[in-house]
């Protein structure tokens, strides 16, 4: 019966798991993309990417920039016909707190903001890959960056660089459907998300042994801070080989899905059309508030919509390092090269579901065992029946 039991209980979960996957995949969005929205010529310093992302009954503002820091803001409404609004003489000034809005006010249900604010290397001299680290001054991203104009394709930007003889680019994606990128580490991704690749191509290293580690910053606009990194583990890595954890970024309490969240495979690759040997393990850092005013010193589109003046918004930026790299792997130097993947939405983390390949594995390695067991089942009752009909049909010799 605990057999049978188990039997059950799994069928039920592949039965779930593909009902979700199915229902996600209805689900679409109308996009709609605006660069510069209200600027009368291209603006100095840097620009500003709006994609619009219609619901039934919802829209998603998604807007990167790279004026301050690189950020990503995402801002979700309970309507369908709120609209950005950006006051430039402001927004490109060094007081730029409050100088960009989504209008009705009133709509906005959760707003987060992803700020890619450092760059650290780290010598490591005993190749742990552990800390404490031997750190050079970080590259600050928001000054130590020459980036060049974006370049649009639909609804994906990409921005580049120039750094340490080398350069960091960010590629944005914004997706009105689920589906799957193409390249490792090949992130589920649904219609109320969006995808951020960071490739380091060329750097200069400062030592023969150099790593790097990527500081993150997140601002939320609301009670429910991204506080809390939870690790998922899997059983299927089919779409990222050899990796079975997915990190995401959430609010510890949790706010009934309707928040943002930024979740990543725990893995980089060393180079831009990857195999299996070129897979990096990642680690991250448990969240933590930094120093200083974390919103000001990012500026920028964060600053603009959630800074509000003041010191306001400034308790809701939390921070993370990502560091690329474990012991007894090959240095930066090896191929001058790291690529990493995250996935920025709002609601619940997309959870992949077991494919049709995986599914039908799973179907032959339950099925199989079931199957004998009722067989052998019938057997025995069919053995029991014919040795009573044969001792009712027995007849004493006198």
């Amino acid at each position: 019966m605990a057999a049978a039991r188990l039997q059950w209980d799994a069928w039920l979960l592949l039965v779930f798991s593909t009902v979700c996957s199915l229902a996600a995949a209805s689900f679409t969005r109308n996009l709609s993309v605006e660069l510069n929205p209200g600027s009368p010529a291209p603006p100095p310093g840097g620009d500003l990417l709006h994609v619009r992302a219609l619901g039934d009954a919802d829209t998603l503002h998604f807007l990167f920039c790279s004026q301050g820091a690189p950020a990503l803001l995402l801002v979700r409404t309970n309507v369908t016909s709120s609209r950005v609004w950006v006051d430039w003489p402001r927004f490109l000034s060094g007081n730029s707190s409050g100088s960009l809005r989504v209008e009705p006010a009133s709509s906005v249900v959760s707003s987060t903001a992803l700020i890619f604010s450092r760059l650290l290397e780290y010598d490591d001299v005993n190749n742990t890959a552990e800390m404490p680290f031997d750190l050079f001054p970080p590259y600050r991203l928001r000054d130590d960056v020459r980036w060049s104009a974006m370049e649009l394709s639909g609804a994906s930007a990409r921005l580049c660089g120039g750094v340490a003889g080398g350069s960091v680019c960010l590629h944005l994606s914004v997706f009105g459907r689920e589906g799957r990128d193409e390249t490792w580490p090949r992130l589920l991704h649904t219609a109320n998300s969006s995808q951020v690749s960071v490739r380091l191509d060329g750097l200069r290293p400062r030592s023969a042994r150099s790593r790097f580690v990527l500081e993150l910053r997140a601002a939320v606009g609301g009670a429910y801070p991204l506080d809390a990194v939870r690790v998922r583990r899997s059983i299927d890595d089919e779409f990222t080989p050899s990796i079975f954890k997915v990190s995401e970024w959430t609010s510890a309490v949790g706010d009934g899905g309707g928040g943002g969240f930024v979740q990543w495979k725990q893995v980089a690759y060393r180079r831009p059309a990857p195999t299996l040997e070129d897979a990096s393990p990642c680690r991250h850092s448990d969240p933590r508030r930094p120093a200083g005013r974390a919103l000001a010193e990012a500026g920028g589109l964060a600053l603009a919509f959630l800074g509000g003046g003041g010191d306001a918004g400034e308790d809701g930026v939390l921070a993370i390092n990502v560091s690329f790299g474990v012991a007894g792997e090959a240095f930066y130097n090896h191929t001058r090269f790291l690529t990493w993947t995250t996935l920025v939405g709002v609601g619940i983390p997309p959870a992949d579901a077991f494919s049709p390949l995986v599914a039908a594995i799973m179907a032959a390695g339950l099925g199989a065992p079931l199957a004998i067991l009722l067989m052998g089942g019938v057997y025995v009752c069919l053995r029991k029946r014919r040795a009573a009909a044969s001792a009712g049909n027995y007849q004493p010799i006198n």
